[in-house]
C-alpha cells in the first residue's frame, strides 16, 4: 500500500504543545531557535537537515537539497524578535494539509521559557501524527542546548 492509499479520507486535526525552560537570556534563546530551524537543523539521528529560514514576514522556511530542489515547509507569518515566531504551511506533509507553528518566548527569572504549539488540519497520516510529537521534542531540546551553550560562551 502506498502512503497516498493510507491517507485518511476525512479531515483530521492535530495539536501538540510543548514547553521548555532555557537557562539563557531571551535574546540568546530566540537566536538559538533561528539557528536550529535553519542551518543547524538535524534529524533525530544527527543527520543534517539543510534548512533555510528567511527570518522576516513572508519569508520561506524550506529544506534546501541543492540544484534548485527541496521542500517548502512554510512561510513566516509573524516574527517579533525576541518573543515570537509563527510559521504556517504544509511542513513535511506532501498532501492536503495546513499547519501553524508558534514559538513564544517569555522571560522566566534569569532565563527563558519557550512555549511551542503545532496545530494542523487536513488529510494527516497516522505516521505524521505519531512522528511529529517526538520530532518537535527533539528540536525543542536542541534549541535549549544551543541557547545554554551560547549563554556560557
Amino acid at each position: 500500500m502506498t502512503a497516498q492509499a493510507q491517507a485518511p479520507s476525512s479531515i483530521e486535526q492535530l495539536e501538540i504543545q510543548k514547553t521548555v525552560d532555557i537557562a539563557a537570556p531571551i535574546e540568546v534563546a530566540f537566536e538559538a531557535m533561528l539557528e536550529e530551524l535553519g542551518p543547524a537543523a538535524q534529524m533525530m539521528d544527527g543527520t543534517p537537515m539543510p534548512f533555510q529560514l528567511e527570518a522576516r514576514p513572508g519569508g520561506r522556511w524550506y529544506r534546501d537539497l541543492g540544484n534548485q530542489t527541496g521542500h517548502l515547509w512554510g512561510h513566516v507569518q509573524v516574527i517579533k524578535p525576541p518573543s515570537l515566531l509563527e510559521i504556517c504551511g504544509p511542513l513535511m506533509m506532501s498532501y492536503p494539509a495546513f499547519n501553524h507553528l508558534q514559538y513564544r518566548f517569555t522571560t522566566a527569572g534569569t532565563g527563558t521559557r519557550l512555549a511551542f504549539v503545532h496545530r494542523g488540519i487536513g488529510l494527516i497520516t497516522q505516521q505524521h501524527r505519531e512522528g511529529v510529537d517526538q520530532g518537535w521534542g527533539h528540536w525543542m531540546e536542541k534549541i535549549r542546548q544551543r541557547a545554554e551553550q551560547k549563554a556560557k560562551s
